[in-house]
């Protein structure tokens, strides 16, 4: 059974940074695409960020250059690494696993 949770979300000022983690457990981690999608109140569900098991990324137009994602498979974690944030990505971040797995979801929020 797969599970991802989430940690690393807050409170932080426009400008500031923030990293999130997100811990796998079940089998299939190295071999699978893992990434990261986020939901502002009243928004839909959109991607941030994807890397492949061999490190392939890619990212949503509005984080390029400001966020980056990571992943360590001796650990089997994920990181999104989020700097120069604005009030606009404020949202609940989602650890995303190939195959529609899910985590809970850690806040975001970024004060103007």
């Amino acid at each position: 059974q797969v599970r991802l949770v989430e940690s690393g979300g807050g409170l932080v000022q426009a400008g500031g940074s923030l990293r999130l983690s997100c811990a796998a457990s079940g089998s299939g981690f190295g071999i699978n695409v893992m990434g990261w999608y986020r939901q502002a109140p009243g928004k839909q569900r959109e991607l941030v960020a994807t890397i492949t098991s061999g490190g392939t990324t890619n990212y949503a137009d509005s984080v390029k250059g400001r966020f980056t994602i990571s992943r360590d498979n001796a650990k089997n974690t994920v990181y999104l690494q989020m700097n120069s944030l604005k009030p606009e990505d404020t949202a609940v971040y989602y650890c995303w696993k190939r195959g529609n797995y899910w985590g809970q979801g850690t806040q975001v929020t970024v004060s103007s």
